[in-house]
């Protein structure tokens, strides 16, 4: 059959139809201009704290920031904040709550009634409010966005990648062998799903001696430089086991975080707004 290429009044299923765009509007009363998703291939690597982290650097160079936490049966945001106070809706949609330097949050923890409930839902259940976090919430302006996203590349990493428009992805690992194979998983899913990886961060790097300074590699020599030289990819920071980091986060105090080994981060932000 001769094609005009007018998919419109067209029922064929070819190779010729334009594929129909899965992206979610925004709410109208919002205006992100960058998003930035931190992931990684399993659990327990840090991915919240170098969220969090990465949000207070924007907050802390004059950005207004966002922290959506899709992390939906495990969240851990506000606390690191020290939100206690639910989150309140109007005829315009959700309100996030501020933190303390105003920095924009949305955490499932903010619409359950305790902070330990359960959130025991099966996988569309849990795609489909992180897809509302987004259409529902009223963000309003925000320069950059962090996406906390949970482990695996599952069914909330695909609603995210395929329902946001993403404008690139962090991929936090550990230094242990093993996750050089799950950190190279993350980097194809974003490749299959054509969103940019902008760097790695490892975790966990080193402990450093408060005596001597030397730093003691807990988990043995890192693999992040071979991973990131292998996919072309820079490596935005090594952060080390340091309790100060844990304590903040216990505390809700993150925002006040002291150290410097995001920096290639906050240089990031700045080139990704202004190109």
């Amino acid at each position: 059959m001769e094609c005009n290429h007018n998919c419109e009044n067209c029922s064929s299923d070819c190779a010729e139809r334009e594929q129909e765009s899965l992206l979610a509007p925004q709410n109208a009363n919002s205006n992100i201009k960058k998003v930035i998703g931190i992931v990684s291939g399993k659990g327990g690597v840090g991915k919240s704290l170098i969220t969090a982290l990465c949000a207070v650097i924007s907050a802390r160079k004059g950005y207004n920031t966002a922290i959506l936490d899709a992390d939906m049966t495990g969240p851990s945001i506000p606390k690191m904040f020290s939100i206690k106070n639910k989150a309140k809706g109007c005829e315009l949609g959700i309100l996030p709550e501020l933190s303390k330097t105003g920095i924009k949050i949305m955490s499932l923890n903010l619409l359950l009634e305790n902070e330990t409930d359960p959130v025991i839902w099966r996988g569309p259940v849990i795609a489909a409010t992180v897809k509302q976090f987004w259409t529902d919430v009223v963000w309003e302006d925000v320069d950059f966005m962090f996406i906390d996203m949970p482990p695996g590349t599952g069914d909330v990493p695909l609603t995210v990648f395929q329902s946001i428009p993403v404008d690139g992805i962090i991929v936090v690992a550990s230094p242990q062998e093993l996750v050089g194979m799950i950190v190279e998983k993350a980097v194809n899913m974003a490749g299959m799903m054509n969103i940019p990886v902008l760097g790695l961060v490892e975790n966990m790097s080193y402990v450093e001696c408060p005596d001597c300074k030397k730093q003691i590699k807990v988990f043995g020599d890192s693999h992040i430089d071979d991973i990131a030289k292998a996919h072309n990819l820079p490596v935005l920071g090594k952060l080390p086991i340091d309790p100060k980091l844990s304590k903040a986060s216990d505390a809700g105090v993150i925002e006040l975080f002291e150290g410097n080994w995001l920096d290639d981060v906050s240089d990031m932000l700045d080139k990704m707004l202004n190109s």
